[in-house]
């Protein structure tokens, strides 16, 4: 173990050249950051999810039912066990054969059985009071921790020139305040990490679960080589967006459609300007060149800038569905009115759905006795139906 640890903590690739883990000792002149200082992350995330379970209890949840939000979730399929087996046990979404066989053997029509299978897989998805409360534990948080990024930051000569990233590197104390954002931060990733299993699940998955991951190894790697103060431009510069989305589908839960509307097309703005505007050019400037100049590279380095490249990619992957929605929002707009998220359901579930279905029936068709038992016709019984629907 001992030498796992050391080949691990290998100075010549954490530290620049002559640089030990000795120089970077706490003493009572300075303090720098130390690996151990990372534990501190696990019991604050474990803390924050208990902080999101009573906020979304006793917060969130009276503001969404003040909303008249309603909390009952998708109208229910009729029991039938044939198609609860077939749905468990062998597919939820079965083929046009399967639909046939079941339709003989049960003695109803194929749009019955489709029907049935859209509103049990419906039942499984969560209800609009539950998403507005996750929305606006997000939305919450995400306001917080950018305002205190801005407030930080503002009083530092490194958002300012970008080189005071790297003058006296290594050799740059730990204060306080980047401390607790750089905890901060970590532990909320780490919640998130924890959490994103039992939350509403969406298409992305897999992208979140990625840029999850490399946002904590971004934070821990920055913190342990003390790249801390490039770190707190990449944490506020990324921070700055999240709120107007999470703002803007509350506004979409609570059918606010104007509001709603705004709020993308600012979310949308904010996003693009700086994901591939600022952040190329003015954090990654720093971190390939300015960086190059002052210090110059080694092992970690270029680990960093590899972490830092792939979060842009994801940028660019989610700038281009964002691009995407508001074409084809503005593509199907009637008369040049602008409707930024009237577009269709699998459009609009490409930037953030749980890949809710409809259930509206064609006109003049007959549908089985095992439909509608609470009036919700034309929707699942949850769904919001007005153009921003960008969190279907």
């Amino acid at each position: 173990m001992a030498g796992i640890l050391a080949w691990f903590w290998n100075e010549r690739f954490w530290l620049p050249h002559n640089v030990t883990w000795a120089d970077l000792k706490n003493t009572e002149e300075a303090t720098f950051p130390q690996a151990e200082d990372l534990y501190l992350a696990f019991p604050l995330a474990f803390c924050m999810l208990m902080v999101r379970l009573i906020f979304e209890r006793f917060v969130a949840k009276p503001c969404a039912i003040a909303l008249n939000i309603q909390a009952n979730g998708p109208q229910t399929a009729q029991p039938n066990a044939i198609l609860e087996k077939v749905f468990t046990a062998i597919t939820k979404h079965p083929d046009e054969k399967r639909l046939e066989g079941l339709s003989k053997q049960l003695d109803w029509d194929v749009r019955s059985i489709q029907r049935w299978f859209r509103q049990r897989r419906n039942q499984e998805k969560p209800s609009t009071l539950k998403r507005f409360c996750e929305s606006m534990w997000k939305f919450s948080f995400g306001l917080y921790v950018f305002t205190y990024g801005v407030r930080f930051l503002k009083k530092t000569p490194w958002l300012w020139n970008t080189r005071h990233c790297w003058y006296n590197y290594p050799y740059q104390p730990l204060t306080p305040d980047l401390h607790y954002y750089y905890i901060l931060e970590l532990s909320f990733y780490w919640s998130l990490m924890f959490s994103q299993f039992t939350d509403i699940k969406r298409k992305d998955f897999g992208v979140m679960f990625l840029h999850h991951l490399v946002s904590i190894f971004l934070i821990t790697f920055s913190y342990v080589n003390n790249m801390a103060r490039v770190g707190t431009l990449v944490l506020c510069l990324h921070d700055s967006a999240d709120a107007l989305l999470e703002a803007a589908k509350m506004a979409n839960y609570a059918k606010f459609q104007k509001i709603c509307d705004l709020l993308f097309v600012m979310f949308a703005m904010v996003f693009i300007t700086t994901r591939l505007g600022i952040f190329p050019l003015w954090v990654l400037n720093t971190t390939l060149f300015e960086s190059w100049e002052i210090v110059g590279p080694y092992p970690s380095w270029w680990v960093f800038n590899l972490l830092l490249l792939v979060i842009q990619g994801l940028n660019c992957f989610w700038s281009y569905l964002i691009v995407k929605i508001a074409c084809k929002a503005i593509s199907k707009g009637k008369s040049g009115k602008w409707n930024p998220l009237h577009v269709s359901k699998d459009d609009r579930s490409d930037i953030e759905s749980s890949s809710d279905e409809e259930d509206s029936e064609p006109p003049g068709s007959n549908p089985h006795a095992a439909t509608t038992t609470n009036g919700t016709s034309g929707t699942n019984g949850y769904l919001l139906t007005g153009p921003c629907s960008m969190d279907d």
